[in-house]
């Protein structure tokens, strides 16, 4: 009986154990990490605020958490040059196509509940990808081209991994971004009226950059799982996230239309002008108006529609280490978030690593010649935001800004190797 009540109380500790691992929630005071060398924490202040000094980037915002501790959490240079507003480690950005990890997420919601599965071909939601075609040939003088028949349908998972066969316009194949653009299919940032489905449905009726499942390429893929969403759930990709996962997390800050009321905690983004001068972000450069995060939309780009911040992001990340719950709310099963973080190609998609259903994943390979760890997941967005969180180590880390192209993007790689491990970065630095 003894022994019987010792293996009871083993097992009921060990289930403590895993649930105790399951819900770490991020605690934004704590006690100081004998794990996390903090001197060489102070180097990252001297390191960004050079660059900014420099007048190589007006404003950053780091975040690192360690076993569920902020470490770091703090805004450095302007959310605001004119205005010299003070970057506030609160600050909203423009997260791009960091919205693809949560709206995958949305559509696993729906696979755990049975509404679909990761081989339903995407026509079954989209008819017009039914009967989908691939290039063949393509005439620039005139973008006509020629077809061959898809050899199979595109599925579920081909777009939750990029393998679909769908580019993107503005920054995709020049073939496939004439195609695009002669057909006015958008990118998604800054639509506001355009109705999702119909547009991805029009997409479908066009041709694929290759067969389906044979590559990786970075595209629209993201934007029809958001469509699909609407099919299935009958609401639309806004209403979806907000009640499945933005407000089970108490993602307050995370937002397709951003509300009155946060505008204010907005960063203006910026771009470089002909002698990489930093300049402020119109219209006009891009087509794309920079404030379409308060512009009221109907139109949800599922691969780069968000705006959020660090801690808001943390806090997703953080539900996806601890293998899909977060503060009692589970938003995946245990089992889906074991997909998610294990790769799901047959080629790695960079030659490298590997990408798993929303997320690069760190190989052996990969970690051989980075401060990363194998296992590491990891993605970023178009103005300038980007994160990675390692599970061997317990660790979530973000690095945000709002600028693009940005001719001194390599502060974001300088400022993971001191953090990891190379304070001689500033040295070198200085030494320009």
């Amino acid at each position: 009986m003894k022994i019987i009540y010792q293996v009871l109380f083993i097992g009921f500790f060990s289930l403590c154990f895993l649930i105790s691992k399951e819900q770490t929630i991020i605690k934004t005071k704590g006690s100081a990490d004998p794990s996390i060398d903090y001197k060489n924490l102070s180097n990252i202040d001297t390191l960004i605020n050079g660059y900014i000094q420099r007048g190589w980037v007006n404003g950053v915002v780091t975040l690192v958490i360690k076993d569920g501790n902020v470490i770091r959490n703090k805004g450095y240079g302007y959310s605001d040059l004119a205005e010299k507003k003070i970057m506030q480690p609160d600050n909203i950005f423009r997260i791009a196509s960091q919205t693809k990890a949560i709206v995958s997420t949305g559509i696993l919601i729906l696979y755990d509940e049975g509404k679909i599965s990761l081989s339903d071909p995407v026509s079954k939601y989209i008819p017009g990808f039914a009967n989908a075609k691939v290039l063949d040939k393509f005439n620039a003088a005139d973008t006509t081209y020629t077809t061959v028949p898809a050899k199979r349908n595109i599925t579920i998972k081909d777009l939750l991994t990029h393998s679909s066969g769908i580019d993107y316009p503005g920054i995709g194949t020049d073939q496939m971004k004439a195609i695009y653009a002669k057909e006015n299919i958008p990118s998604g940032l800054g639509v506001v009226n355009q109705n999702l489905v119909e547009t991805m449905n029009k997409l479908g009726t066009l041709l694929l950059s290759f067969q389906p499942g044979t590559q990786w390429r970075y595209g629209l893929s993201v934007d029809v799982l958001g469509a699909v969403i609407e099919v299935v759930s009958g609401m639309s990709l806004e209403d979806f996230l907000r009640k499945n996962i933005l407000t089970p997390l108490n993602m307050n800050d995370t937002w397709f239309n951003l509300p009155a009321n946060k505008a204010g905690r907005l960063t203006s983004v910026y771009t470089e002008d002909s002698l990489h001068q930093i300049v402020l972000w119109n219209k006009e450069l891009s087509h794309i108006d920079p404030t379409y995060p308060l512009i009221n939309k109907h139109y949800f780009s599922g691969g780069a529609g968000l705006s959020s911040t660090a801690m808001d992001y943390a806090i997703f990340l953080q539900m996806i280490m601890n293998g899909g719950s977060y503060n009692g709310k589970r938003i995946l099963s245990k089992r889906i978030v074991e997909m998610v973080l294990h790769n799901q190609l047959n080629f790695p998609f960079n030659g490298i690593n590997y990408f798993g259903l929303g997320f690069e994943i760190v190989s052996d390979k990969g970690s051989a010649d980075q401060p990363r760890n194998e296992g590491s997941f990891d993605w970023g967005g178009f103005f300038g935001t980007t994160y990675w969180a390692d599970p061997k180590e317990h660790l979530i880390v973000l690095f945000m800004t709002q600028q693009t192209p940005n001719s001194h993007g390599e502060l974001e790689q300088k400022f993971e190797q001191i953090f990891i491990c190379q304070p001689k970065i500033i040295e070198d630095l200085f030494n320009k």
